[in-house]
C-alpha cells in the first residue's frame, strides 16, 4: 500500500486529500471550541439549552460548552476577560459595562418581554393590594427590580408605596412567600405553576405590560465580533435554529426542559413551554424600546456623561446578513414541507 502511494505525484495526493476533506460532514470535522455563559435556571434559558442539547452547535461546526455563571456582574467579567466567548443574559449588566467603557456588544435577543408574574398571598386580589406590603425580588438593579418599577408605573402606584426587598433566588422567594416572610414576589414558570398549585394568587403577568425589556440577550466582545465574525455567524445560525425548534417542536422543547429543569411532571413542563414558546423572538432581533427601558434603570447607578450611542451597543449586522441569505426563511420552509 505504501509503495503504490509513493508512485503518485504529491500534487495529486494533495488534491485527493482535499476532496476527501470536503466530503466529510461538517459535524465530523474539527470543531471550534467556544464557552457560552448563561445566568440561571428558568424557562427563559430554553434557547441556549436547546442549542446545546439538540446538537445544533455541532451542526454548525462549533463545540459549545455551556457554563452556568450566577450573577450578571460575573457574567460580564467572564465575557470581557475572554473566559467566555458568548454570554446569554438580560440587558442591564451589559449596558452598565458598556457605559463604563467595556468591550461588549449585543448581537441577538431571544426574549424581549419580562418573563415574570407578580405572585402574592391568596387573599390579595388586585395590584393596589400591594400598597404597604413587602415585595421580594432577586436583587436591586436587575430585571426583577425594573419589572416591578415599570409595573407600578403602569398601575399608577408610587414605587415607595411598597417595601422592596432583595430576597434571593426564585425557590427562596417562593418559600418566603409561602411562609409569610414576604407578601408578594415576581416569579416565572415553572415556579409560577408551583405557586398556583399551592393556592397563591397570580396578580399579573408582566409580559402583558406595555413596556418591553430584553430579558434574554446574546452578548460578545466587539473585538471578538470584528476578529471572529464567522464564528459569531455560525453561533447565531445554531442559536436561531434552537429558538425555532423550541417555538415549533413541543416534544423536543419539553425534553430539553425536563433534562435541564430536572422536572418530571409533564403538566408543569407543558405549561412552561406554553408560556415561553410563543414569546421567543424569531428571528432573534433586539427590541430597541426595551433597551431604552433598561437604560433608564442603569442610569440610576452609572454616571453618564455626554450622548449615549446605543447604535454601538447593539449590532444586528450578522442577523441582517442571515436574513439577506434567506436563512430564517429556509428554516420555516423546511418545517412547512415536513
Amino acid at each position: 500500500m505504501g509503495k503504490s502511494f509513493s508512485r503518485v505525484p504529491s500534487t495529486i495526493l494533495v488534491a485527493i486529500f482535499f476532496v476527501i476533506a470536503l466530503a466529510i460532514p461538517l459535524g465530523v470535522r474539527a470543531e471550534e471550541q467556544i464557552v457560552v455563559g448563561y445566568d440561571g435556571y428558568a424557562g427563559f434559558q430554553g434557547p441556549i439549552w436547546a442549542t446545546k442539547d439538540l446538537g445544533l452547535f455541532d451542526k454548525y461546526g462549533l463545540s459549545g460548552e455551556l457554563v452556568l455563571i450566577p450573577g450578571s456582574a460575573r457574567g460580564m467579567a467572564a465575557l470581557i476577560s475572554g473566559s467566555a466567548a458568548f454570554v446569554q443574559g438580560s440587558a442591564t449588566a451589559p449596558l452598565s459595562a458598556y457605559l463604563r467603557g467595556g468591550d461588549v456588544v449585543v448581537v441577538a435577543a431571544a426574549l424581549n418581554k419580562f418573563p415574570f408574574s407578580v405572585v402574592a398571598r391568596k387573599e390579595m386580589r388586585n395590584p393596589s393590594d400591594l400598597i404597604g406590603k413587602k415585595i421580594g425580588i432577586l436583587n436591586f438593579g436587575g430585571s426583577n427590580d425594573l419589572a416591578v418599577s415599570l409595573a407600578f408605573k403602569e398601575w399608577n402606584i408610587p414605587r415607595n408605596a411598597a417595601t422592596i426587598l432583595a430576597s434571593g433566588g426564585a425557590p427562596e422567594r417562593l418559600a418566603a412567600l409561602m411562609t409569610g416572610a414576604i407578601d408578594a414576589t415576581v416569579l416565572s414558570p415553572p415556579e409560577t405553576v408551583a405557586a398556583s398549585r399551592a393556592g397563591l394568587k397570580i396578580l399579573a403577568n408582566l409580559s402583558d405590560l406595555n413596556a418591553s425589556f430584553p430579558q434574554t440577550l446574546i452578548m460578545v466582545r466587539r473585538s471578538f465580533l470584528a476578529n471572529k465574525r464567522e464564528t459569531v455567524k455560525r453561533f447565531l445560525r445554531a442559536y436561531s435554529e434552537g429558538i425555532y425548534e423550541f417555538k415549533t417542536n413541543k416534544e423536543k422543547a419539553i425534553k430539553v426542559y425536563a433534562n435541564r429543569l430536572k422536572q418530571k411532571d409533564l403538566n408543569i413542563l407543558e405549561e412552561t413551554h406554553s408560556y415561553y414558546g410563543p414569546k421567543f423572538s424569531f428571528p432573534p432581533r433586539v427590541d430597541r424600546g426595551g433597551i431604552n427601558n433598561a437604560l433608564e434603570l442603569v442610569r440610576q447607578g452609572v454616571e453618564v456623561k455626554g450622548e449615549i450611542n446605543l447604535g454601538q451597543f447593539v449590532d444586528e449586522s450578522v442577523i441582517d446578513e442571515l436574513e439577506r441569505e434567506g436563512f430564517f426563511k429556509k428554516l420555516s420552509d423546511a418545517r412547512t414541507r415536513k
